[in-house]
């Protein structure tokens, strides 16, 4: 007798942009809702998250038969201490790379080009082409790219655009490819952090990654440079980043902060040469069809093989 199909439970507001898999039996769940099991309370093969997993990854434990999760965000550390050490993991691998790409190069361009100070003149209904400091461009800046994985290749192909010079830094020593010469190990941070204009973090977060921006590091930065974070709050230490930006030595612009939210009256809304915006980095409506076809190529892997792709468990970018 044959085997049933996999089961995979599959958030509602991705069933529209999920073609038909062969031989997986999708069941629609409404990840609103926190009371509701995914699959009805029957047994789930894959569990597929939405961009706001919720309630669901606190209660992941709580579905039967659970054998794969796969996550919409590139992001995956928060998931990690809710499932078994037995279910495979997957991120969103490639999902998000163009629209974190595209956040991070308007952060850069708008610090360099002082368009919140700009914005706020507006407000105010003035014409003031003063500026906050010194004028600035991204053309013939070196940007630091920290983490040179999907992310990071899409912020190189646009930062080149714009006429920057960009190193590029990895967990190891690579080879270069047709955007960059070389990839820089992440050993090598102390001697590229003096040269940096601007660094732009882009890496998961790990426990290697955490804290990878400490008061040393921000303290080797040039008088400044620019702080660019789209990837996870912790990886810098946000005291030391905070002080250095009120001293008006460093500047930042950040699409994650540590903590998040950022609280309400936290010092860090009014230091001065610091944006912030609220972790919105992968909103695009481009997010939905193309977290479709990515779980349709998940769907077929894990029918094919009972393995899903780009599993992240023992992964460091």
């Amino acid at each position: 007798m044959p085997s049933p199909p996999p089961v995979a439970a599959v958030p509602e507001e991705l069933v529209p942009h999920l073609a038909p898999v062969d031989g997986v039996e999708v069941v629609p769940y409404d990840h609103r809702d926190g009371d509701t099991l995914p699959g009805g309370g029957r047994d789930v093969d894959l569990l597929a998250l939405s961009m706001i997993a919720g309630p669901w990854l606190a209660k992941a434990r709580q579905i039967p038969g659970v054998r794969a999760v796969v996550l919409s965000s590139a992001g995956y550390e928060h998931a990690l201490p809710h499932l078994p050490e037995a279910v495979q993991l997957a991120n969103a691998v490639g999902v998000h790379d163009t629209a974190t790409s595209e956040m991070a190069l308007a952060l850069v361009l708008a610090a360099q080009r002082h368009l919140p100070h700009h914005v706020l003149r507006q407000h105010e209904a003035v014409w003031d082409r003063s500026a906050p400091g010194p004028w600035r461009s991204l053309a013939d800046s070196t940007v630091l790219v920290v983490g040179y994985g999907g992310i990071g290749r899409a912020l190189t192909a646009r930062l080149r655009a714009c006429e920057a010079r960009v190193l590029a830094v990895a967990s190891t020593d690579k080879p270069g490819d047709d955007l960059v010469d070389r990839v820089h190990g992440v050993d090598h941070l102390p001697d590229l952090l003096p040269s940096a204009d601007i660094v732009v973090l882009t890496l998961p977060l790990t426990d290697r990654t955490r804290g990878l921006l400490g008061e040393a590091e921000l303290g080797a930065l040039p008088d400044g440079a620019l702080v660019v974070n789209v990837a996870r709050g912790p990886i810098v230490d946000a005291e030391a980043l905070r002080a250095e930006c009120a001293a008006g030595r460093l500047r930042a612009a950040l699409d994650v902060t540590d903590p998040e939210p950022l609280p309400d009256g936290h010092p860090l809304w009014g230091t001065p040469g610091v944006l912030v915006v609220p972790h919105v980095g992968g909103a695009s409506p481009a997010s939905l069809p193309r977290m479709g076809r990515y779980l349709a190529t998940q769907l077929r892997a894990y029918r094919d093989s009972g393995q899903l792709l780009h599993q992240v468990r023992t992964i460091e970018s």
